[in-house]
């Protein structure tokens, strides 16, 4: 697999990424690389390898489920600069 030239220029266009025609030229061979990179590791043979999470073997810490105390509301909107109705008011971000 490999990815051309308008590719790269339509996937900087949907990421609204700026590409001077030099750095979309380099950044076509340098996607190249990588996508072949991953096509080598396809090649290799792991028939018998037990998939793993991590390469340190561990166990995650469980912790019991207890109820705590909750019905805090006035206490967590006392921290909020603005607030109206138990919500948080927070500025408009999006026109």
């Amino acid at each position: 697999m490999s990815v051309d030239l308008a590719t790269v220029k339509r996937v900087a266009h949907l990421a609204r990424i700026a590409l001077s025609e030099e750095e979309a030229q380099r950044m076509c061979g340098e996607l190249n690389v990588i996508l072949d990179l991953g096509e080598q590791l396809d090649e290799v043979d792991v028939t018998g390898v037990e998939a793993m999470t991590s390469v340190m073997p561990m166990t995650l810490y469980m912790r019991e489920d207890v109820v705590s105390d909750g019905d805090r509301q006035a206490d967590i909107i006392a921290n909020a600069p603005l607030s109206e109705e138990n919500f948080f008011l927070v500025p408009k971000v999006v026109e």
